[in-house]
């Protein structure tokens, strides 16, 4: 299924979730962290702070971050790989799982919103 939007209702749409995101205080994530997130969470694993740098143009540093800001928020776990402990694993957790669901159901809600 192909979903047709005009610019102003993509722009629209897009106001529409940021404004009930934030009258629910969910959690404020940059647009960097929540490329991040979706990237972890509609990306098939395994996730390393190197591959996530690589994929999103952008410094280790840049990745480590953003990891710290969403694992504080339970959002995302690292681990050490145990078979190359110089690779960090990024994994999903029930909390960012549970997170990343409610916003899509707030973007399918908005979406039948729009006026046509």
């Amino acid at each position: 299924m192909v979903v047709v939007l005009r610019p102003t209702q993509a722009l629209r749409l897009w106001q529409q979730v940021s404004l009930s995101q934030v009258r629910a205080g969910t959690a404020d994530l940059t647009m960097r962290q929540w490329a991040i997130l979706l990237t972890i969470y509609l990306d098939p694993p395994p996730h390393t702070v190197r591959g996530l740098a690589a994929r999103l143009g952008v410094t280790k540093p840049v990745i480590t971050r953003a990891l710290d800001t969403m694992g504080a928020l339970r959002l995302v776990s690292r681990h050490r790989d145990e078979h190359d402990r110089r690779n960090v694993l990024v994994r999903r957790t029930v909390d960012g799982a549970l997170f990343v669901e409610r916003f899509g159901d707030d973007i399918i809600a908005r979406a039948g919103e729009l006026p046509l």
